[in-house]
Formats: structure tokens, C-alpha cells, sequence
């Protein structure tokens, strides 16, 4: 039996999802607010790669809103507004953040101050969604929807949830130098190791430990059915992700073939486990 909504209540249902999207964004993108890396970019990023991230992180929150928005979205234009709230939000707590710590004070010019601020909406958009969804009843009503099976969705859901959980957790470690740094220390062999692990996490995430919302695999599927069709395409989509956030942050710049694939390995690990996860978390 639905439940009949009065005008205040609608209102009162909204506001609670704008504080928990604010929550989520303080929560998830907190590291990113206070890391030394992302203040500094803001000062050097080249802005077309800057302007190609926020411009692909739309499209991106729409689909994400129209699976897990402030409400039960029924409609792609309920999940565009979804979006541009989460977006919104997103913009407002990077920008209060870095005024309370006196990140902007001694800023130049508005154009690097934009750049600050935008670099950080991104991760804080998607964080207000996440929030919605972990903060809220929603995530409760969604579990007695989905049931404790592990059924399966869509694929293309899946890979997208993969490549959502990547991107999110690539975007926290990209900025930083040791990506760079434990990419020119490490050999071969260990580049090799960290691929090998990386898979491992992913496959053992989703399908051995039976976390809440993993798969489980049908009866009668061989083991290695579920590992060609989402842990080896999950792990392509990892390292993707990984070389768009190094290069979209200036750490690929001038730098070799090798070394290049050896930083999206290393940058892959974190992904891997973010894109095995985002079923987990999303």
C-alpha cells in the first residue's frame, strides 16, 4: 500500500536528502579537501583536462542519480535535477572547506580559485549521491527490494557501477606523487604481482566473500564464467580509469610508455578495489 505524501512532508523528505547528500560529500571527499596535492593542482592543472572532467562528471551523476538519487527517481529528468543538485552541493562544501582552512585566501586570481574548487566537485558530487544512498533509508528499502540473493542486474549496470567505484577511488590517489614515485621504485616482477593481486581483490570481493550485494554464481556455472565476464573487463575498466585520472592530473606528462603503464598498475590496485566494491557500496 503506497504511502499518501503531504505538501510539508514532501519538503521535510527533500531537505533530510540535501543534508545527507551534504553528509556524504563531507565523508567521501574529506581526504580529497585536505590533501596538500589538490590545493597546489589548482595552480598548474591544464584547464581543458580540468573542463573535460567536469564535463564528463555530468553525464555520469545523471546515470548515477537515476540509480540511487535523493528520491526514489523514476525519470531522467528527476535524476538530471538529482544530478545537478548532488553537483551543486558538491561545489559548495569544496568551496566552504577550503575557505574554513584558508586554502583560498591567497589566491591570485578567481581563475585559479574556480580550479580549486572545481577540481574537488567532482569527488563531492559523487560522495552527496553516495551519502543518499548510505545515509538514508533508501539503502535499508533497496536491500528488502533486492533480497539477500546477490541478483544480478544488467550488465552494463555492473560495468558502469565499476567504472563509477574506480573512478572515485582513482580520483583520491591520482593527485598524489607516490603514484608516480612507487611507479619508477618497483620491478617488473612486482609490477607483474600487483596486477595478479589486483585481480585477485576484485574477484574475491564480488564473488568469494559473498558481501552483501555480491554475485553469487548460478549453479552449475563453472568458476571462470563470472571471472571473463566482470573481473577481467572490471580490471580493464580500473586501469582506463586510472590513466584518465593520472593524465588528467598532469602525472603522465613527459614521461615513457613503460613507466606510464607501470603508474596505471600501480593507480589500478586502489581502482580495482573501488570498481569490486561499488556494488558493495552503491
Amino acid at each position: 500500500m503506497g504511502e499518501t505524501w503531504t505538501g510539508d512532508d514532501e519538503t521535510r523528505h527533500f531537505l533530510v536528502g540535501l543534508a545527507r547528500g551534504l553528509a556524504g560529500a563531507l565523508l567521501f571527499a574529506l581526504p580529497m579537501l585536505m590533501t596538500m596535492e589538490m590545493w597546489s593542482l589548482g595552480l598548474y592543472v591544464e584547464r581543458s583536462r580540468l573542463f573535460l572532467l567536469c564535463l564528463l562528471a555530468l553525464p555520469l551523476l545523471v546515470v548515477l542519480a537515476r540509480l540511487i538519487g535523493f528520491e526514489n527517481v523514476t525519470s531522467w529528468p528527476a535524476a538530471v535535477r538529482d544530478a545537478l543538485i548532488a553537483y551543486g552541493l558538491g561545489i559548495l562544501l569544496g568551496a566552504a572547506v577550503l575557505l574554513l582552512f584558508g586554502i583560498l585566501d591567497d589566491q591570485p586570481t578567481a581563475d585559479t580559485i574556480a580550479a580549486k574548487v572545481a577540481l574537488q566537485s567532482v569527488p563531492a558530487g559523487i560522495g552527496a549521491l553516495l551519502g543518499r544512498s548510505q545515509l538514508g533509508r533508501h539503502s535499508e528499502e533497496r536491500d528488502a527490494e533486492d533480497g539477500d540473493d546477490g541478483g544480478e542486474t544488467g550488465y552494463v549496470h555492473e560495468l558502469f557501477m565499476m567504472m563509477t567505484g574506480a573512478l572515485f577511488f582513482s580520483l583520491n590517489m591520482a593527485p598524489t606523487e607516490e603514484m608516480v614515485l612507487i611507479a619508477y621504485k618497483i620491478t617488473p616482477f612486482h609490477t607483474l604481482l600487483a596486477v595478479i593481486v589486483s585481480v585477485a581483490l576484485m574477484h574475491g570481493f564480488v564473488y568469494a566473500l559473498h558481501f552483501r550485494g555480491s554475485h553469487r554464481p548460478a549453479e552449475g556455472r563453472a568458476w571462470w564464467d563470472p571471472f571473463l565476464r566482470f573481473t577481467l573487463p572490471g580490471y580493464v575498466i580500473a586501469l582506463s580509469v586510472s590513466l584518465y585520472a593520472l593524465w588528467t592530473f598532469g602525472r603522465l606528462d613527459h614521461t615513457g610508455f613503460s613507466p606510464a603503464v607501470t603508474a596505471a598498475v600501480v593507480l589500478g590496485l586502489p581502482a580495482a578495489v573501488g570498481a569490486a566494491s561499488a556494488r558493495l557500496v552503491l
